[in-house]
């Protein structure tokens, strides 16, 4: 159950807006595919973007970036998470930032769905039977 309620239709569209300013500022010179995601905490909001390297497995996700900057001011966790992209209509979360936002307990997830409209989801339902710190003994 969830603890956090749903952000609002209003909100999660301003939530989405924000995250596709933010890809603005992505360095994605290799895919093209911008991206922009922002962690809201309370009254505060982390923004991250897609940070490319010719190395591809080094290149780092908006939402990874704005969750570990939320972290580094000392943040450990963070109930909603807005993603949006610049280059494409549909803008999902990929299955490792999926198991990072379980780290950092976020609940709702709003992102890019079908023609770039609003969606909004339990991060349960995006990451079904999750590992999580729970999972592991002690």
């Amino acid at each position: 159950m969830s603890r956090t309620p749903p952000p609002t239709e209003a909100e999660a569209g301003a939530l989405l807006d924000h995250a596709r300013r933010v890809a603005g500022q992505a360095y994605a010179p290799y895919s093209r595919f911008r991206v922009g995601a922002v962690a809201v905490v309370g009254e505060g909001v982390y923004e991250g973007v897609n940070v490319e390297n010719a190395a591809f497995a080094s290149t780092i996700c908006a939402e990874a970036n704005a969750l570990t900057t939320a972290a580094t001011a000392g943040v450990r966790r963070v109930p909603v998470i807005a993603v949006g992209c610049l280059d494409a209509d549909e803008c999902t979360p990929c299955g490792n930032c999926r198991q990072i936002m379980r780290e950092f307990s976020v609940e709702w997830i709003v992102f890019q769905g079908q023609g770039g409209r609003v969606r909004l989801s339990r991060l349960d339902d995006l990451l079904p039977e999750s590992f999580g710190p729970a999972s592991l003994p002690g």
